[in-house]
């Protein structure tokens, strides 16, 4: 059994959009794996990307494709139902490396989803936010020292060394939240429940409750259901649920 701490870089969110950067730690056994490297594609790295990520052209040209580095040959090897596949906003890394043909047989946790159970009242749910709130940034260097791992500007692996103390915090939570389950497990099946959205963050009603909205104009809420295609998942079993209660 081991677990797959995992990050990428793209070069846009889109469609057509690929992976050029993928990094991921290994745990689980002896001795920790690092993999960590730039790849090359056809795809332009969008200016929007490169403002997020700061990998340029430049970084990336002569590299090898996705699919013919180590790094993701040895995830393939890595690819079984023993294993556990950990990231922050999954289905976006998971899409992208779909692109490249693979398609994960792992356990998935989406440390995203698990935040958003645990930590609903969070004004944000991203990485970077957690860094900070929970002072995770403290304990990079050393972390980063004991995985003899070096942190450089703009590296994928940076992020998944905030995650993996990330992770650490979670496990905590969610031994706290479910004290009679398994943590890990637990925090898979958080990943597959989905989430209870309590308050409009847009639209007319936004800061109203969800419930408060059932009651005063639960057609709007039939017309969102109808209407909108684009619907969060999260989203549109919520509005069911306080429909329903």
């Amino acid at each position: 059994m081991q677990y797959i701490i995992l990050d990428t870089e793209t070069t846009g969110v889109g469609d057509n959009d690929r992976v050029i950067q993928l990094g991921y730690i290994v745990l689980g056994s002896k001795e920790v794996e690092v993999h960590n490297e730039f790849c090359s594609c056809d795809v332009p790295i969008s200016v929007g990307a490169m403002e997020v990520h700061g990998i340029t052209p430049d970084m990336i040209e002569g590299k090898s494709t996705c699919q013919e580095t180590k790094a993701f040959k040895r995830l393939q090897e890595l690819n079984t139902n023993e294993n556990y596949m950990i990231i922050h906003n999954a289905p976006f890394d998971l899409g992208m490396l779909e692109k490249e043909g693979f398609n994960t047989q792992m356990k998935v946790i989406d440390t995203l989803r698990v935040a958003k159970h645990l930590f609903p009242d969070e004004e944000a749910h991203r990485l970077q936010y957690f860094r900070y709130k929970m002072d995770l940034y403290k304990n990079e260097e050393k972390e980063a020292n004991t995985l003899g791992i070096v942190v450089k500007a703009h590296d994928a692996i940076g992020d998944v060394l905030i995650l993996k103390l990330f992770l650490s915090k979670l496990k905590e939570a969610v031994a706290l939240a479910f004290p009679h389950a398994n943590p890990v497990e637990k925090m898979v099946d958080l990943t597959n429940t989905p989430i209870i959205i309590k308050i409009f963050k847009f639209g007319k009603y936004k800061g109203k409750t969800l419930q408060e909205v059932a009651g005063s104009d639960a057609g709007y809420l039939r017309w969102m259901l109808s209407n909108m295609e684009n619907l969060d998942d999260d989203m549109r079993y919520s509005i069911k649920y306080f429909m329903d209660t």
